[in-house]
């Protein structure tokens, strides 16, 4: 850490560069008088780097903690920390283009205003999403109804969608420990999350794109503002795109190139991205935009200006996901497994230097996993860890193996002396797994978490270590995130739909239920039948002409309510009502409130 440097102050001057005023307070509310944000939360970052937090991390958050509207070039202006992302605004003949507006609608609004104070009065005249992560799309009803153009890559209301339906109870209930919510802002607490501050709460919206952009170096026109595409497909997001605004020398990165190392594997959970590809596509931006660019801009963190600048910046991240991506292969083609070539892998000095390769959000140690895990998958080949006993289990025995929950503590004890962290979490894990009532080993579990998360470079790391100690003190903070927004449940397609109720089948419950339902939707002319047979629903479109037990008449719009809990209400039905019944007596309800720290 002594060897980073912090006499460098380029960053501090670009972050601040084009800086035009701040909303003041930064602080938002919903209808109800809810604080979905608070940027002056984060106040206490203006001051030194205390012993609770890491230097590096420190400086990262006093950089994304910068707060107001910005320009970037002429007629392109960014508000910053109003959300976890940016929300870019570009102005066009007759009003302005929204790009990527925030993850909650009130954010959005409040950016919105702030622009309009000191830009005037433009109307909205087109939006662009970016991918197809909600931080990039959910405060679109916060700066339009809609009845403008709406450009997003291919595949993006696909995969808008599925992420926030199928795993998204899980994937909210991690994010709680991912962006510490729960947490204090201050130096002993939540400083940040590298990307951003935090995840605004507000209300997430979705409008569907009018536009797709389906190949690269394809060309649109929206209020006279000209955009050349390069889509990136599965880098950072499953359906993602950067842009050039020829005409202004300004290009648009997307979330594919920000002041941090990104996730490969976000620690919430995803699908693991393709670190070889993401390299692939910003090399290829080098080639197709370099030239044509005096700045670079993303949809998160700040600018980079110059093509010296922009090159060079580009070249370090597409450096730092190759390397990771081939080092990890060259390794485990040698038999290391995921967590050995994350002890062995060091990363190129030069990159080491350079503060945007460093992981404030992802990181080098879960990075190399997530590549390992996307060819090799779970199993490292040993057959010892091939039908382990789940943690619980395993804890029970290891801790009657040491001598029982007080000698485990005694070791752990030994370790923390030995400033052996790592190994006491894991010896005080399997003591509160095996007993949760073991008060010594979890008050001592939650010090060494909060001495983890202290001393963590990772704003995540940080966020996870000490949403930890905090559950193991204080019990269960339940995810809040609201994953079925009505205009999320409305993109679903049918498939997707039923696909969602599939997953919520108890399959136990469900083994010995055999029944057919027919869904004719009205509205599209078309019949699906769902089938529960051994456990599992079955979806088959525009089925044989076979009797179901039970048909439905109703429009999408009506499925829809079914799912969220509206009833049938006046869908029209024939055959037997009860196989309805039946299958909503088999369907299970996630959990927002599962254990992670405690069996």
């Amino acid at each position: 850490m002594a060897d980073l440097p912090f006499h460098d102050k380029d960053d501090f001057e670009d972050a601040d560069r084009g800086f035009i005023a701040k909303l003041s307070p930064a602080v938002i509310q919903a209808a109800d008088g809810r604080v979905i944000w608070d940027n002056d939360s984060y106040d206490f970052l203006q001051g030194e780097c205390p012993p609770t937090a890491h230097p590096s991390l420190w400086r990262q958050g006093q950089l994304c903690a910068r707060q107001g509207l910005y320009e970037v070039a002429e007629g392109v202006y960014q508000v910053r920390g109003l959300d976890l992302s940016n929300m870019t605004l570009v102005e066009g003949e007759r009003g302005v283009l929204v790009i990527d507006p925030l993850i909650s609608t009130e954010c959005a609004a409040a950016a919105l205003r702030l622009y309009r104070e000191h830009r005037g009065d433009r109307p909205v005249t087109g939006v662009v999403y970016t991918h197809s992560h909600a931080d990039h799309f959910g405060g679109v009803r916060g700066v339009t109804g809609g009845g403008v153009p709406i450009l997003a890559p291919e595949g993006f209301m696909e995969h808008a969608v599925s992420e926030n339906v199928y795993a998204g109870p899980a994937m909210a209930r991690r994010a709680v420990y991912m962006y510490g919510p729960a947490l204090p802002r201050s130096p002993e607490g939540q400083i940040g999350c590298g990307l951003g501050m935090t995840t605004s709460t507000g209300t997430v919206s979705l409008i569907p794109p009018t536009t797709e952009v389906t190949r690269t170096g394809q060309e649109e026109t929206v209020d006279g503002i000209r955009m050349v595409f390069q889509l990136t497909p599965g880098t950072e997001a499953p359906a993602e795109m950067n842009f050039l605004f020829p005409d202004r020398r300004a290009l648009c990165l997307a979330e594919n190139a920000t002041h941090n190392q990104h996730n490969i594997l976000t620690l919430r959970g995803a699908m693991v991205r393709d670190a070889r590809a993401w390299a692939r596509y910003l090399n290829e931006a080098v080639t197709l935009f370099a030239d044509r660019a005096d700045v670079a801009f993303a949809s998160h963190h700040w600018p980079t200006w110059g093509r010296g600048g922009i090159v060079r910046f580009l070249e370090q991240q597409r450096d730092m996901y190759a390397y990771l991506h081939d080092q990890t292969l060259r390794l485990l083609n040698k038999g290391l497994t995921g967590p050995e070539i994350a002890e062995a892998m060091h990363m190129p000095p030069e990159l080491e230097q350079a503060w945007h390769t460093h992981g404030y959000y992802g990181s080098v140690s879960h990075n190399v996993k997530a590549v390992y895990q996307r060819y090799l998958g779970w199993f490292d080949g040993n057959p010892a860890h091939l039908w382990e006993h789940p943690p619980r289990e395993s804890a029970v025995r290891y801790v009657d193996c040491l001598g029982g929950g007080s000698a485990v503590v005694t070791f752990a004890r030994r370790y923390i002396e030995e400033n052996d962290l790592r190994f006491a979490a894991q010896l005080l894990n399997h003591a509160v797994f095996a007993d949760e009532g073991n008060k010594e080993a979890r008050d001592l579990l939650a010090e060494v978490y909060t001495r983890l998360g202290h001393g963590a470079e990772n704003a995540v790391w940080r966020n996870f270590y000490l949403m930890g100690a905090l559950e193991l003190s204080d019990g269960i903070v339940p995810a809040t995130t609201d994953v079925t927004s009505l205009d999320l449940l409305a993109a679903l397609s049918v498939e997707q739909i039923f696909d969602s109720l599939a997953i919520r089948v108890d399959g136990p419950r469900a083994w010995h239920e055999r029944l057919s339902i027919d869904w004719y939707l009205t509205d599209l002319g078309e019949r699906y039948r769902t089938t529960l047979s051994n456990g599992a629903l079955i979806q088959q479109r525009q089925p044989a002409d076979e009797n179901a037990d039970l048909t439905l008449r109703l429009t999408k719009d009506q499925l829809v309510g079914l799912l969220a809990g509206k009833g049938v209400g006046s869908v029209e039905r024939e055959g037997d009502t009860g196989a309805l019944q039946r299958l909503v007596a088999v369907l299970d309800r996630p959990a927002p409130d599962f254990a992670i720290v405690t069996a």
